[in-house]
This record gives structure tokens, C-alpha cells and sequence, in this order.
């Protein structure tokens, strides 16, 4: 049995904390693109602390738990904000073809001296509750696919 630490074998966990911490460093401009990239590929590949600790020996010793989240950009600030373009597209065209028919409706009511049946539920209803079902169940398995990958 060894008693060398940098003998020992690392693990997933430790892998992922030597690749978060060179994240941290292209965030801060001290490594490039294809640095990070050859590293990180290392870092994956690493088998003892030994072949950790060279992958990050010229980075200072910030460790991610003292680093400052990085501040969310303001287009991705909103109720959507964790879905797939794909499906924001797809809320948003649901929205705006409720809208209108929102509005032809009043019109229609307005006019008309009486509240016309509301129809425009007709048009919001089952298609927003396939794409309400759509969207949860996606959020859940990207929710379920990070966790796994932590």
C-alpha cells in the first residue's frame, strides 16, 4: 500500500472539480479555448491525483465555492427562460393566436350588445394544455438529465 497522495485515485467528483476549476480559469481570460479543451479532456481521462494536479498547478488556487455566480444575461430573465427554443417558439405563437382571438372576441362581444359565447376557450385550451404537458415533461428530463451528469 502507498502512501504517496498524488498515488491515490480520483474520482469522478474530484474530476469534475479540476474541470470546473478550469472553466473558472478561461472565465477569467487565463487559458484559451484549445487549452481548456486538451485540459478537460485530461481531466476526464485522469486516473490518480497525480495526473490531476499539473492540469491546474498554473491557475491560482480559487476554489469554485469562492468564486461569485456569474450574473444571468437579461434575455434569458423570464418564465421560459429554462426551455428549448423550439418550444418558446412555440409558446409564443400559441400566445399570440390567443391573443387575436381574445380580441376579435371582445370585439365581437362589444359590438354585438350581448357577451358572445366564448370560443377563443376552444382555441387556448387544448393546444395550451398539450404544450403546458410538453414543457413540464421536457423541464423534468433535462432536470433528471443534470443530476444524472452531476
Amino acid at each position: 500500500m502507498t502512501n504517496d497522495p498524488m498515488g491515490m485515485r480520483a474520482s469522478d467528483d474530484e474530476r469534475q472539480q479540476v474541470v470546473e476549476r478550469l472553466r473558472a480559469g478561461i472565465e477569467d481570460g487565463r487559458l484559451t479555448m484549445e487549452e481548456y479543451v486538451e485540459r478537460a479532456g485530461r481531466a476526464y481521462q485522469a486516473v490518480t491525483y497525480g495526473d490531476l494536479a499539473p492540469l491546474y498547478a498554473d491557475l491560482p488556487g480559487l476554489a469554485p465555492e469562492q468564486r461569485k455566480p456569474a450574473a444571468a444575461p437579461a434575455a434569458c430573465a423570464g418564465l421560459f427562460a429554462s426551455l428549448p427554443t423550439a418550444l418558446r417558439v412555440l409558446w409564443t405563437i400559441w400566445l399570440t393566436a390567443v391573443s387575436i382571438n381574445v380580441v376579435v372576441w371582445a370585439l365581437v362581444s362589444a359590438t354585438g350588445g350581448h357577451l358572445a359565447y366564448p370560443w377563443p376557450l376552444w382555441v387556448a385550451g387544448p393546444y395550451g394544455a398539450v404544450l403546458f404537458a410538453v414543457s413540464v415533461s421536457v423541464t423534468q428530463c433535462r432536470r433528471g438529465l443534470r443530476q444524472a451528469v452531476r
